[in-house]
């Protein structure tokens, strides 16, 4: 049988053994975080300013191309879901870039 489904058994089993009162269950709390800030054009554009970067350095911190910085810039595209969190993260503050430049 499928791996999942062996997990599904097993979970279910040991809910069974629970309510039977042979097991006691592990519980913990996991804080799940609001969604990430809703950044537009300028916002994108202000998060590079403030710090002082080209769209060549920002693309190169992001790992993303610097299409994809002007694109977001432009407002022709929007950011995704992970790359909005880093947005949020570097825009609050979090998280403070630093990229070196390789002496020559």
């Amino acid at each position: 049988m499928s791996e999942m489904f062996e997990l599904l058994k097993e979970g279910l089993e040991g809910i069974i053994e629970h309510q039977k009162g042979k097991k006691k269950l592990r519980k913990r709390v996991v804080e799940v975080p609001q969604p990430a800030t809703q950044y537009k054009a300028k916002d994108v554009k202000r998060i590079r300013k403030s710090l002082d970067y080209s769209q060549d350095y920002f693309a190169l911190f992001l790992n993303i191309s610097k299409k994809t910085v002007q694109s977001w810039e432009s407002g022709r595209r929007t950011p995704n879901h992970a790359a909005l969190r880093l947005l949020e993260l570097i825009d609050k503050g979090y998280y403070r870039p630093e990229i070196y430049k390789k002496s020559a």
